[in-house]
């Protein structure tokens, strides 16, 4: 069998299970039968499409699966809490099943594992099926009670040529089309040649297939979900609303559904199609090289001054930024698809740590780049984790504090300019100032006499190791979790703003690059050498020299209209040699929910930055994010804003620095 199709139908299964999930944590909230519609059908097309492309053990278990939703559809079997959690443990098994990538001893021993036969057996409780009854009924053959009349579909089916070669089992398909009703079946022999000169392995025969049912139409697309090597037309001949009789048939509503190859009248265009991840990556790779070359193709026609050549050169500019925002909006996914997988975090938890907490869920249309989707899913965890462990009450203090006894955690995200903030935020007691501020003096990371703002304090939960919690739980306390969450977003070139209120929860916000391919960046001169600043980043650009600038009690200050700012020069971060030049300016950035002014002799404007990594000589280096080529071939590097404002906060003597900049 063909190991694309395997592939195919691996990705497919895999969504499927996913979406599963999600449909089971809403039928606890709010049964609906649609969604147990949902579920049943998307069990019997894994079992079904299973049995197709050598997944019989896993279609094997789905069975048992399938047959409890079954009773739950014809209200032989009610949901509550002890099915969905077993559902969800069988969605978890069949999951396992699914990443063998076929049959073989591996599936035929996690067939047999105690955690399998577990949930067969508490399955068989609920069902009233033994796992072992030979006259247990397909569920899908089973009639379900409806109020809808039966239906006459006509189907034209036709596997291309090479159908069978790719593993395509056309009598399967066959069979489980019978499992929805009665079924006519008529062969379709234009395409069957000449008796000797058929190939054994190509697919000649066509079926025109006629079927009624009581099963809507989205039973019969799921028998042919993973057909994708066939033509498919499929006509209704009885409205839903009519019983069937013989004589001149309904109006008919026709959709058509083929293969790649096939005769462009029966072929309507796809709306989605699946592209490897690598390809997306090989494809920014190519463009990042393009948009370096459009640049020094720039600076080329600038500097040869010829009106005609820099016309030119401006309309590959033009096209060139149009394909980079096509080519962004390609790699970019809704940040729901992280999120719709938190329900059953926070549903776990709320029963590990007996407490009644909601997950609240906004913004899940926001897109996000991929790569930071990718990245997102285990600090978002750790966030999570610790809202619901140190921050949402029990539910008697809460109670006795004027609050609901259910707690809630808020999961939202938006985008605002070049960045998207994602919030995690609680309804809980709020962070403990007084703790943080003692645990940082007994760690020695602040003196006695230190008095930090509180934002300065919040930032101090992101320590390695630091906690404020007395007593270990299975959930945190080990400090572990936070600095791996500022580890991540460090790594991401984003920042992490803290808000708290006491008595009234708190509130944890990621700021994050939209893309981490290609930024608009600010270039600055040190010397000769130039760097890039993020420009998300950027608040202002001042002059130094006009600025009041002063040292109060040896530290270097800035005032900027009503406020006092840090600035730190960048000749002493990077220990070059102090500038000499009369006129400098200050970039103001914000990062980590603090305002620094970075020294530099001069802004040189903005820059389509293509982010390239540093070598592995020059990875250790620290206070560089990256490197990018300028239009004139030199390199320039890319400054780590995060780590230079902590820099900036440890010279004014308030926190120790966690990195120091080279």
């Amino acid at each position: 069998m063909s190991r694309t199709i395997v592939d195919t139908y691996v990705l497919e299964a895999a969504e499927i299970l996913e979406g599963l999930e999600a449909t089971l944590l809403e039928l606890e909230n709010s049964p609906d039968p649609n969604k147990v519609d949902e579920v049943f059908r998307g069990l019997h097309t894994v079992k079904g499409s299973g049995s197709m492309f050598g997944f019989e053990a896993l279609a094997r278990f789905t069975h048992h699966f399938e047959s409890a939703f079954e009773m739950v559809r014809s209200g032989k079997l009610a949901i509550d809490r002890k099915l969905i959690d077993l559902a969800l443990e069988a969605r978890d098994r069949m999951a396992a099943f699914l990443a063998l990538g076929g049959d073989g001893p591996e599936a035929e021993a996690l067939a047999v594992e105690p955690a399998t036969t577990a949930i067969l057996s508490r399955l068989a409780e609920l069902t009233g099926i033994a796992d072992d009854d030979p006259d247990a009924r397909d569920p899908a053959a089973t009639p379900t009670p409806s109020d809808r009349r039966a239906r006459r579909f006509e189907i034209t089916f036709t596997p291309l040529p090479n159908a069978l070669r790719n593993g395509m089992k056309p009598e399967l398909l066959l069979a489980e089309l019978a499992e929805l009703g009665r079924l006519d079946v008529a062969y379709l022999t234009g395409a069957v040649p000449p008796l000797g000169g058929e190939a054994s392995d190509e697919s000649t025969l066509g079926y025109r297939l006629t079927l009624e049912t009581e099963a809507d139409r989205d039973a019969i697309d799921e028998v042919f979900i993973f057909a994708s090597d066939s033509d498919l037309i499929v006509t209704e001949l009885t409205a839903p609303d009519a019983s069937v009789a013989e004589g001149p048939a309904a109006e008919t509503a026709t959709v058509a559904v083929a293969a790649p190859g096939a005769p462009a009248a029966a072929r309507p265009q796809a709306e989605n199609i699946r592209v490897p991840a690598r390809r997306l990556d090989e494809m920014m790779d190519q463009l990042g090289e393009l948009v370096i070359a459009q640049a020094r193709l720039h600076q080329i026609a600038e500097g040869i001054g010829d009106p005609g050549l820099e016309t030119i050169v401006e309309e590959v500019q033009r096209l060139v930024t149009s394909l980079r925002d096509s080519t962004l909006s390609i790699r970019m996914l809704p940040i729901e698809t992280v999120f719709d997988k938190f329900r059953r975090v926070v549903r776990t938890l709320s029963a590990e740590l007996g407490k009644d907490v909601e997950l609240q869920v906004a913004g899940g249309e926001t897109e996000v780049d991929k790569n930071v989707i990718d990245s997102l899913s285990e600090p978002l965890v750790h966030m999570i984790r610790n809202s619901m462990d140190h921050g949402v009450e029990a539910a008697d203090i809460r109670l006795a504090s004027g609050k609901p006894a259910r707690g809630a955690v808020r999961l939202s995200a938006r985008q605002e300019g070049g960045e998207v903030l994602i919030a995690i935020e609680d309804d809980g007691a709020g962070l403990d100032t007084d703790a943080i501020r003692a645990r940082a003096i007994e760690r020695g990371l602040i003196p006695k006499d230190a008095s930090p703002s509180l934002a300065e304090l919040h930032q101090m939960i992101f320590w390695p190791g630091f906690s404020t919690a007395k007593v270990l739980s299975s959930v945190s306390g080990r400090g572990v979790g936070m600095d791996a969450v500022k580890t991540t977003v460090d790594a991401l070139r984003g920042s992490i703003d803290v808000a708290s209120w006491p008595g009234r929860g708190s509130r944890v916000t990621l700021r994050l690059p939209v893309t981490l391919a290609i930024i608009d960046g600010l270039l600055v001169r040190l010397g000769q050498a130039v760097f890039v600043i993020p420009l998300s980043n950027v608040e202002e650009c001042v002059e130094l020299d006009a600025a009041e600038s002063r040292r109060e009690s040896g530290r270097t200050m800035l005032q900027i209209r009503e406020h006092l700012v840090p600035f730190l020069d960048l000749d002493d971060a990077f220990s070059r040699t102090p500038s000499v030049e009369p006129r400098r300016r200050v970039v103001i950035v914000k990062a980590d929910g603090a305002r620094v002014g970075l020294v530099v002799d001069d802004i040189l404007g903005q820059h389509q930055t293509v982010i390239k990594t540093l070598s592995a000589f020059h990875r250790h280096v620290e206070g560089f994010a990256g490197a990018t080529i300028l239009g004139d071939g030199t390199v320039a590097l890319i400054i780590d804003v995060a780590t230079l404002v902590r820099a900036a906060n440890a010279q004014r003597g308030v926190l120790a620095p966690r990195l120091t900049a080279a």
